[in-house]
């Protein structure tokens, strides 16, 4: 059974493992066209496979956000260890 939902304004689809397994063919071939699966065990996700195009766009984007979002921070703590002593026994 597979399941549409939207995400990011494309198509994600929702299919067990054992139906990735016994489809994988036609799973490749809805992915080369641009389509994105979550597989899910037991009900929880395991993996998404997606077109490459795709994945290292998202990851770009997710990479982008965390920079920012670090950057934003103030630093805590003091930094005044040397790296000798994070290794000392």
């Amino acid at each position: 059974m597979i399941i549409t939902t939207l995400l990011d304004w494309e198509s994600m689809k929702t299919i067990s493992a054992a139906e990735a397994n016994r489809q994988f063919s036609s799973v490749l071939r809805e992915v080369s066209q641009g389509d994105v699966f979550t597989v899910v065990s037991r009900g929880r996700p395991v993996a998404t496979i997606a077109p490459a195009s795709v994945a290292d766009a998202q990851r770009r984007n997710a990479r982008s956000v965390l920079l920012a979002r670090l950057h934003s921070q103030t630093i805590a703590g003091a930094r005044n260890w040397k790296r000798d002593e994070l290794y000392a026994r």
